[in-house]
């Protein structure tokens, strides 16, 4: 389930190459509705940047969750920015992801809906990139 904290990642990622599109903000606030939050609730959030907080509490399947919609976001607009693959590497650092796994998001992640099968697959071969500890 996705939480305000993933939310704000993804307005930052909206933000990262300069502009929020349409896309992005529709996407946003779908995967806010999806999740039990209000329009109302949603929107605010789209208004600015926010401080990136809570990653080393999550679960496996919400450091999945928070990557698999950041690249997902990223690839809505088909255009990625130079900007866009730091911000999400950073990310990906902070949740305890191995460098490389953002290559393989970018390979593998459908910028539509994808089917459960495809998801599971995609989620094991997620955690075979998280640093061991």
């Amino acid at each position: 389930m996705a939480s305000i904290d993933q939310l704000k990642l993804l307005v930052n990622l909206a933000y990262a190459d300069g502009e929020v599109t349409e896309k992005e903000k529709k996407y946003i606030i779908n995967i806010g509705q999806a999740n039990h939050f209000l329009v109302a609730e949603i929107l605010p959030l789209l208004s600015k940047k926010h401080p990136v907080t809570g990653l080393g509490s999550l679960s496996q399947d919400e450091k999945f969750d928070y990557m698999f919609h950041l690249v997902q976001l990223m690839k809505i607009d088909e255009k990625i920015y130079k900007e866009e693959i730091k911000y999400c590497a950073k990310i990906a650092s902070g949740l305890g992801y191995r460098a490389d796994l953002l290559l393989e998001l970018l390979l593998d992640v459908k910028n539509v809906n994808m089917e459960k099968g495809q998801l599971e697959d995609l989620k094991k071969l997620t955690a075979t990139y998280l640093r061991k500890s």
